[in-house]
């Protein structure tokens, strides 16, 4: 029988969780990933919600599926059954989904009837309450289900976060990324963050406790990922790692290869979890995915899945056009269009940008180009673009960046990305991004087929 398939995704947590060695308490992850498999070099084929999430649902690069921006700003993928759901819908699954933001928010088109239909959806199981999601694990199925459980913790609930800060994340004692300075309030502000992830990770627990006790172990698949990473300045919609390294740990029956605690070094994509799907249920892969099973490498058939990656920025909530290519070693990034100076809308607000602001980071000059050694500077904050000695790998990575975007018809070649007739941004400088949402009349099917 096929695997049960539960999907969980966060917002904005990046890599920061207990697992990969930070000192933010998640402990049901920490379980997870000891009964499962770790990827710790695990990217996200955008630094932004929706663009990332498409991908992964879809197996595309964002422009390749037409996600060039934020669904709450009205874009949406050029095609709605390249979404996951259909594809298990059409082998026999009962296809659920789960979260305030799983629809209206990142793929859908604004009106939850239309969007469970348009996204392959058979149920909608709730939206805030994570004893929907436990409920519907401990249900008696007659055939195999995929879940989707789209969490909006750890993203920003206005400036702040939504749990109240927790007293064991005392900003005193608190470890700061290293692209943070360490200044009382922006301490405060990371604290708040990690008291948001203790507090996602408990209701995570609660899933897991559910399948156990649902006798549902030995035949379900947790994958547990997150778009992208955390919403603080120089991270979240930045094509570093920062912005593109996440989380991602999976957990299969005994047989699956997805057990036993392991960890796996090579270099893997969110595109990668769509064939992985295939491959473990014998469904033949769509030839429109972007991305490679997991499988060679959980079978050490391998020891790297990819010679590169790719990752996007079109739009956020302003457009600010980047793409880059990441090899083992190096990262290129190349910023498109005329302007040089932070995107400010592009960056949440938040305690730790206002200090950002407060030291002239609004006037900072962003390079066309950056390259960046990972292995002597993995933080990938030293810029090696004006180095001769890493003249010959610039323009190496270059090449390999501009055929990557010819070969998959990057509408960033011929100019500005367009937007969906339904799309709308931001001007570059306002100073936080806006609350706007876009709206669809009463009545009306906003799925208006639209191309680059």
């Amino acid at each position: 029988m096929p695997l049960n398939i539960i999907y969980i995704n966060s917002h904005d947590t990046g890599r920061y969780i207990g697992p990969y060695g930070h000192a933010i308490r998640t402990p049901n992850l920490q379980r997870l990933a000891q009964d499962g498999v770790l990827f710790r070099q695990a990217f996200s084929a955008a630094p932004t919600c929706s663009p990332s999430r498409c991908a992964l649902v879809t197996g595309q690069y964002p422009h390749v599926a037409g996600m060039v921006g934020l669904g709450n700003r009205g874009v949406y993928p050029y095609e709605f059954d390249r979404h996951i759901a259909h594809m298990l819908k059409a082998a026999g699954y009962l296809t659920a989904t789960w979260g305030r933001y799983a629809l209206d928010n990142h793929l859908g088109v604004g009106n939850a009837e239309q969007d469970e239909k348009a996204l392959g959806y058979t149920r909608v199981v709730g939206a805030d309450n994570v004893d929907d999601l436990v409920s519907f694990v401990e249900e008696k199925h007659t055939q195999p289900f995929f879940l989707s459980a789209s969490f909006v913790l750890t993203h920003r609930k206005g400036r702040g976060f939504s749990t109240e800060p927790q007293p064991a994340d005392d900003p005193r004692y608190t470890a700061l990324p290293p692209t943070l300075a360490d200044t009382p309030g922006i301490r405060k502000d990371w604290a708040h963050f990690c008291s948001d992830a203790n507090a996602w990770d408990g209701m995570l627990g609660k899933i897991f406790d559910a399948v156990d006790r649902a006798g549902l172990r030995e035949s379900t698949l947790i994958i547990a990922t997150t778009d992208h990473g955390p919403p603080f300045p120089g991270m979240k919609c930045n094509l570093n790692v920062h912005g593109t390294g996440v989380f991602m740990i999976l957990r299969g029956p005994s047989g699956s290869g997805f057990s036993g605690g392991k960890v796996v070094d090579a270099m893997v994509s969110h595109l990668d979890l769509f064939p992985t799907i295939c491959e473990l249920n014998g469904i033949s892969k769509p030839a429109w995915l972007n991305g490679q099973s997991l499988l060679p490498l959980i079978r050490g058939e391998k020891a790297q899945l990819h010679d590169e990656l790719f990752a996007e920025v079109s739009y956020h909530a302003a457009y600010e056009p980047m793409r880059a290519i990441r090899t083992p070693r190096y990262v290129f990034v190349k910023r498109f269009g005329e302007r040089r100076r932070p995107v400010l809308a592009n960056c949440d607000g938040s305690p730790s940008k206002d200090e950002w602001l407060a030291h002239d980071y609004a006037d900072r000059e962003h390079p066309d180009e950056m390259l960046f050694d990972t292995f002597f500077d993995p933080q990938e904050m030293y810029n090696l673009h004006r180095e001769p000695a890493y003249a010959e790998q610039m323009d190496a990575l270059r090449r390999r960046l501009l055929d990557w975007m010819e070969r998959t018809h990057d509408p960033l070649l011929k100019g500005r990305v367009p937007l969906p007739p339904t799309g709308f941004e931001d001007p570059p400088d306002a100073v936080d991004p806006s609350n706007e949402r876009y709206v669809y009349p009463p009545g009306t099917d906003p799925r208006i087929p639209w191309r680059r």
